[in-house]
């Protein structure tokens, strides 16, 4: 019986209908990453209404592009809304931050223009405008009303508060010497702070007006004041007569200012008037206090570095002064009064910065250890107003600034009339501690020892030899005077005393003609020194 070898054949090679599943497997694996890579995020958006809102049709518009559209709108959960989901472009992602801004774009009919015509024939849209801040914000509260000024438009972006309503509103100019450079966007009053807010925006190239020196205010209506020589009337545009606007400038003696950021924020005044009662925007509060009355100065009053003005009396701090003394003092006893001042760099022609306040502080600090001292001085003796007064005192203790509740303290020192009471004062307390009754009674003691002897005295004069004592003496004095008269030079004694004087002389005359002669030649008293000439003549011989 024979064997037979079994036949090998190869396996059944890859069939290509495989490669149809495969292509359409890769082709969907390369549509979802595709797709995937390319789809944009979807964002909510929250609406007061649905007004110019339609699903699947309303458009997101960027710059007149297309960046998406509307997927749906619901009610909110408290039904006081509705939210539009919204679906973008990729391309989208860059432009969402967490301050950016959506608006319904209709046709607006404005003061100055007119806008969004076009939407009469292909619907409202959505209009978007990228912010600045973080990037990944997905949910947004749509404007009610579109801005005034376009996206994307060069310039500058600035909030304005004021603590009351003016007659500025929306869509109101913004003018720089009457000139219009920008307009108001937005008007709200705020409950948290309870100021109203604008936020305005000026064109470009005339943000570069704008710079932290800058003040604005109300330009809106007429403005009328009188004083001695008439009328003044200022007005701004007529646009700004008629619809109200916005001014500003820096105020005259104020230096220009450093270049601000976008949404800085400034106070609108009521008028010019008000900014120059008050030009600068930076100060610093110091806290001075006295131990003598404070009778004259009131908030308001000038604080004065060497006859200049450098600031402001805030406030007199009496009840901060009061809890101080209660926790430092008996009750009922005095002590000091604190008065709270500010002072502006602006004044001492530092510029109008928050630098300029650190630069203020260092110098006070300094100067107090020089000497530099805080007083209360008399401004008008009439009218008995008062102003606060700093300047150096070399001579003063030393000192260093301190602090009083969160505000820095400057030491004071008395001068002028309260100074001068002072020494009264102190002359009167020194009097007061003399010995006056120790005084009174030794006085009235030695009075009375004086009396005692003026009463012996009297005994004395009244005494009957006392009395004769003046008959005696006029007797003496009269033998006085018959003595004296008897040497008068036509008396006898008299002309007696003179012959001898006279013999006196002549003696003492050859006494010194003999003490010379025997002092040259002393044997002169033996021989004569010069023989006597014979005054016979001899007889001659004839």
């Amino acid at each position: 019986m024979t064997s037979k070898e079994a036949d090998i054949t190869p396996g059944r090679k890859f069939s290509g209908i495989w490669l149809i599943p495969i292509l359409a497997l890769v082709l969907g694996i390369y549509m979802v990453i595709n797709n995937w890579m390319n789809e944009g995020p979807e964002i909510e958006i929250a609406f007061n209404t649905a007004d110019g809102l339609e699903q699947g049709k309303t458009k997101v518009k960027y710059r007149s592009v297309d960046m998406g559209t509307v997927q749906s709108v619901r009610l909110n959960d408290k039904f006081d809304g509705v939210i539009a989901t919204i679906k973008l472009d990729r391309q989208a992602i860059p432009l969402l931050r967490e301050d950016t801004r959506f608006w319904v774009v209709t046709a607006q009919v404005g003061v100055d223009n007119i806008s969004g015509l076009d939407t009469l024939l292909s619907g409202a849209y959505l209009q978007l405008a990228p912010g600045t801040g973080e990037l990944g914000a997905r949910e947004f509260t749509a404007l009610e009303h579109p801005p005034l000024t376009p996206a994307g438009a060069p310039g500058l972006r600035l909030n304005l508060t004021s603590n009351r309503a003016t007659s500025v509103t929306a869509g109101d100019t913004v003018l720089y010497k009457g000139y219009k450079v920008g307009r108001v966007e937005t008007m709200e009053f705020k409950p948290s702070d309870k100021l109203v807010h604008y936020q305005i925006f000026i064109d470009a190239p005339y943000h570069e007006l704008v710079n932290s020196s800058v003040r604005f205010w109300d330009a809106s209506g007429v403005s009328m004041s009188a004083n001695a020589s008439g009328f003044k009337v200022e007005t701004g545009s007529l646009e700004s007569i008629l619809f109200g606007g916005v001014s500003f400038g820096v105020p005259e003696g104020v230096k220009e200012g450093v270049a601000v950021k976008a949404n800085t924020e400034f106070q609108l005044y009521p008028s010019y008037d008000d900014i120059l009662k008050n030009p600068y925007q930076f100060g610093t509060y110091y806290v001075v206090t006295f131990n003598q009355s404070i009778k004259g100065l009131v908030p308001g009053a000038p604080v004065e570095f060497r006859g200049i003005q450098i600031g402001k009396v805030d406030r007199i701090m009496l009840k901060e002064g009061q809890a101080m003394r209660v926790n430092t003092t008996s009750e009922g006893e005095g002590g000091p009064i604190p008065v709270l001042i500010y002072i502006e760099p602006g004044l001492m022609e530092l510029p109008d910065t928050e630098a300029s306040i650190g630069v203020m502080r260092r110098s006070v600090s300094r100067g107090v250890t020089r000497g530099l001292r805080a007083s209360m001085e008399s401004g008008n003796l009439l009218t008995g107003a008062k102003y606060i007064s700093i300047d150096f005192y070399p001579d003063t203790p030393p000192a260093t600034e301190g602090s009083f509740l969160e505000y820095a303290t400057i030491p004071t020192i008395e001068t002028g009339l309260a100074q001068l009471a002072q020494s009264v004062n102190s002359i009167l307390h020194t009097i007061d501690e003399l010995p006056i009754t120790e005084t009174v009674t030794s006085a009235n003691t030695a009075l009375a020892t004086l009396n005692n002897s003026l009463a012996s005295l009297q005994t004395i004069m009244e005494n009957q030899s006392t009395q004769q004592l003046p008959v005696h003496l006029d007797q003496t004095l009269q033998e006085l005077r018959e003595a004296i008269s008897s040497l008068s030079p036509n008396s006898e004694a008299y002309q007696s005393l003179n012959s001898s004087l006279l013999s006196l002389n002549r003696t003492m005359g050859n006494l010194e003609s003999l003490t010379r002669t025997l002092a040259e030649q002393p044997s002169a008293v033996l021989i004569s020194s010069d023989p006597v000439p014979d005054t016979i003549p001899e007889v001659s011989e004839q």
